[in-house]
């Protein structure tokens, strides 16, 4: 039935920055075959958008124009109905996130997002993974930075170590770059539903099924320094960990046993108290609806920096994995983290689903269960780096 829709992908958010983004790299990326449409609400910041893709991509002079709002579930079943493969980039995920999700599962339409709060993720899981399976839609999350350097990094680390064994990994965060509005407002709202989020997560804990005779745990781990760097390592209470273990859980190439810890690294304990205040600050004051609000207007979703300022940001992810007697050390680095690699890393992974020969899967699944090889080698061939490192 998909194979007969009018789209192969349609972009939901193209008017807001990081949507922008992507769709610039979808203009400069996708085959000349592909059949490709542009969706919101508002026609005329749509045309604004499809006028400057026409500068970088001629063809896209004729992009088609869809409607989509997220309080019209009419007009989100249209789109899901009508495409292959929905893209959205419209967030806090947490507020406006769920209609789209639902009106993909039920069309059998595979999705994807850039979404990194947990407590939305574990609520659609709860809420729409058997109709997603039932009607063959792949639900795939966390497609930016959240989490695809992550989830790709211990895909990719697991093939280089001994199968069948146990297997131990962590993974160490390093990056210069600024947040983004829309990560910001996530942040914020996934702060403010703690609670909420604890209770999702629980409930997803009940229906998701256990992998049969195997064992698979994200550890949160504890401040240490790293014996082999000498940086400060401190646990990430962020999506990628909960995202690598259902990973593991899909996979069982992963091994019988499975542990993966998520890390921040740091070089100086000054820098980690610092963050760590922070953290705090902006837990407490999201609590308090003035003070989130104020917190808010310090980056609204929609802004970002100047290509200037991106070019000189970078990202690398560091792996250890033990297994079986082996040790290996492996590394995923790119450029800007926040937008340029994030609309990369989004776009390649819906052009993925649209057109490459992949693994039988169906409802909530990761990138890497959904995606693994095929979307491994496009990102190397799209720039980013995956190399076994020496020390």
């Amino acid at each position: 039935m998909a194979e007969q829709r009018g789209y192969d992908l349609v972009l939901f958010g193209a008017t807001g920055f990081t949507g922008g983004l992507t769709a610039e790299y979808l203009a400069r990326h996708t085959p000349a075959d592909c059949r490709w449409a542009l969706a919101g609400r508002n026609r005329g910041k749509l045309e604004a958008v499809r006028t400057r893709l026409a500068a970088i991509n001629p063809a896209c002079a004729d992009l088609p124009l869809l409607h989509a709002d997220v309080s019209d579930a009419a007009s989100l079943a249209g789109i899901a109905g009508a495409s292959r493969v929905v893209i959205t980039t419209v967030g806090p995920y947490s507020e406006y996130g769920e209609p789209l999700v639902a009106a993909c599962a039920e069309a059998g339409t595979d999705y994807v997002d850039l979404c990194g709060e947990p407590g939305f993720v574990d609520r659609m899981f709860v809420r729409y993974h058997e109709t997603a399976r039932r009607t063959g839609a792949r639900i795939v999350h966390a497609c930016g930075f959240d989490s695809i350097p992550h989830d790709l990094g211990v895909f990719y680390t697991v093939k280089q170590l001994p199968e069948n064994v146990p297997l131990r990994i962590s993974g160490q965060v390093r990056a210069g770059a600024m947040f983004s509005g829309g990560t910001f407002a996530s942040l914020l709202v996934a702060a403010s539903r703690f609670g909420e989020s604890q209770q999702a997560a629980k409930a997803r804990k009940r229906a998701q099924e256990r992998p049969a005779g195997r064992r698979v745990r994200a550890v949160p781990g504890k401040i240490h320094r790293d014996p082999d760097t000498g940086r400060w390592l401190v646990p990430m209470p962020t999506i990628d960990p909960l995202v690598v273990a259902h990973s593991a859980r899909l996979i069982d190439g992963y091994g019988p046993d499975f542990r993966y810890s998520h890390y921040a690294s740091f070089k100086r304990l000054p820098t980690i108290l610092a963050t760590l205040f922070a953290g705090v600050a902006v837990f407490g004051l999201a609590q308090v609806p003035p003070a989130r609000k104020l917190l808010s207007s310090l980056r609204k979703p929609g802004e970002g920096p100047s290509p200037e300022r991106r070019a000189k940001s970078w990202f690398k992810v560091r792996f250890v994995g033990d297994g079986g007697g082996k040790r290996v050390i492996t590394e995923v680095s790119g450029g800007d983290p926040g937008y340029d690699e994030t609309a990369k890393m989004l776009a390649e992974s819906a052009l993925c689903l649209a057109f490459d020969e992949l693994p039988s899967a169906a409802g909530s699944v990761t990138p890497a269960a959904a995606m693994g090889d095929a979307l491994l080698a496009r990102l190397i061939d799209a720039g980013l780096v995956f190399r076994v490192a020496t020390a």
